[in-house]
């Protein structure tokens, strides 16, 4: 637990330890007045009474009365000693018995919660590993006992949403897949005949245009939630080897539309899935292609800060508000002022995915993306990753 905030165990030792000093000092206050009742009513003073109503009899001699006033002041000084004396004592024994009730109260506000620490220790191991784990605390059926066993519950039934989530992806592939590729198949059969009709080559090639697009966008959608599973991928590699490569082979495409890739890039290890890693380099770079005005500009930079790796891919184009930039991380969203270039082939093939891909990848390798516009138009998108050695992944499911 933090020292720099209010823990339970602190705030319950103060409530302890708080209502054992008033307790002790109600007490101390009674034996306070009990003892001065008390001393009025001693020997001392009953001789003080006596000696003083024979001097109210005329029994007045000056011996009997300096011995009288002796004796009074002699009582009151004594009086004062002892109340002094037992205040003293009582409120320095409050202190050393308080702070040991502190301590004691510490310690046992520890073993009080001790099977909460084990609740919360094995929810943070979950959000950082599986949801296969459970706490099984064993004990009085107290109130923890219910938390945990909830908790427990709750565990069980993610782990069963998560599995059947995970069958879901494997079928959809492959039914989703397969019947696009034999509409393919037969399209391009049916295209290969000698001296097709000017009509049937034109419906063709537009059918295979939209089942490509098919094709696209569920390979996007199944790389999106297979991003947000477990990374089945935990090597080191370097965010600037993957930007090299992919502005490498994206310099054809970006050359055919007449925008320019600049890539300078400082080593950014980090650790997690390659091929997840690259897919978001890719998205970056061709979203910044696409996206982008004749004669424009991306640039790619990487560089490693702060325990953190970040990719920062600049391009340039429309002018987009600021309003927009969140939803442009929401699927199927893009800003309304971004506008694609119709001399473009390329920039009909996205499916709206791009942007979520990289967040959900990012997400699930313990990172962020931010976006900024740039006032003279284009985006500013910002990776941060944990360097390699202190990658902390998502939520393994």
């Amino acid at each position: 637990m933090s020292n720099s905030r209010s823990t339970i165990r602190l705030r319950l030792t103060l409530l302890y330890a708080g209502s054992f000093f008033v307790a002790g000092a109600v007490l101390i206050a009674l034996m306070y007045l009990s003892l001065e009742q008390w001393l009025e009513a001693r020997p001392v003073a009953a001789t003080h009474m006596i000696i003083s109503k024979h001097l109210a009899l005329g029994d007045r001699m000056p011996a009997a009365d300096q011995l009288a006033q002796a004796i009074a002041a002699q009582a009151e000084q004594e009086r004062r000693e002892v109340l002094r004396a037992m205040l003293v004592s009582s409120l320095t024994a409050l202190a050393v018995v308080g702070i040991a009730a502190a301590g004691f109260g510490w310690l046992l506000a520890g073993r009080a919660l001790a099977p909460l620490q084990r609740v919360t220790a094995t929810a943070r191991r979950v959000a950082d590993r599986s949801l296969h784990e459970r706490i099984a605390l064993e004990g009085p059926p107290d109130e923890i006992k219910d938390l945990a066993d909830t908790f427990d519950a709750m565990l069980e039934r993610l782990d069963r949403a998560f599995d059947g989530q995970r069958r879901f992806v494997a079928n959809a592939s492959h039914e989703l897949r397969t019947p696009l590729a034999i509409n393919r198949t037969l399209i391009e059969v049916a295209l290969d005949r000698p001296d097709p009709p000017a009509s049937l080559r034109q419906l063709g090639q537009t059918l295979l245009e939209v089942n490509g697009r098919h094709e696209r966008l569920i390979e996007g959608l199944l790389l999106l939630v297979s991003s947000e599973q477990l990374l089945t991928e935990h090597r080191r590699c370097d965010l600037a080897d993957l930007a090299r490569h992919v502005a490498g082979s994206s310099a054809g495409a970006a050359a055919a539309v007449g925008v320019t890739l600049d890539c300078s890039v400082d080593p950014a290890p980090v650790d997690g899935d390659p091929i997840l890693l690259e897919r978001l380099v890719h998205n970056l770079v061709d979203n910044a292609v696409r996206y982008n005005v004749p004669d424009g500009r991306v640039r790619i930079r990487c560089e490693s800060a702060d325990g953190f790796a970040r990719l920062i891919v600049v391009n340039t184009g429309p002018v987009v508000p600021v309003f927009e930039l969140d939803g442009l991380f929401e699927p199927f969203r893009r800003a309304s002022a971004i506008t694609r270039r119709a001399d473009d082939p390329a920039a009909r093939r996205g499916a709206g995915l791009g942007l979520s891909i990289v967040r959900s990848v990012a997400h699930a390798h313990g990172g962020s993306v931010h976006a900024a516009a740039d006032p003279a138009g284009g985006l500013i998108i910002t990776v941060s990753l944990p360097a390699g050695g202190t990658s902390k992944t998502g939520l393994s499911r």
